[in-house]
């Protein structure tokens, strides 16, 4: 069931969405991290970074999830700054739990170094 205060979903916090493929119309129920913080949530949107099992081919910039108990997740997961998207917040299905601050700060960094510069 969706979360009824997903605005207020904090950057840091690991939540369940239906995320999207980046290469066809479609969608698959995982763990995200919520990366955005309160002028998108103002705005009425969360952005979101892709986790997916550390099992599967790394991508460059992927970053492991060390306290998988803390985040909430029961096998080893990574972070996937290069997959990121926007949702609204009722797509929220349910929080798992939260990054290490530390381990967050390497994910806005690596979203960071990945933008462009004007």
């Amino acid at each position: 069931m969706p979360t009824s205060d997903a605005a207020h979903v904090p950057a840091g916090t690991i939540v369940v969405v239906p995320f999207p493929y980046s290469d066809r119309l479609a969608e698959k129920r995982r763990p995200a991290l919520v990366v955005s913080g309160t002028a998108v949530a103002e705005a009425g949107y969360v952005w979101i970074a892709m986790i997916t099992s550390a099992r599967n081919t790394r991508l460059a910039g992927d970053l492991p999830i060390a306290d998988l108990d803390a985040a909430g997740l029961g096998v080893a997961s990574v972070v996937r700054p290069l997959k990121i998207a926007c949702i609204e917040p009722n797509r929220i299905l349910r929080r798992l739990g939260a990054l290490h601050p530390d381990a967050a700060a390497a994910v806005y960094a690596a979203i960071h170094g990945m933008v462009g510069q004007a």
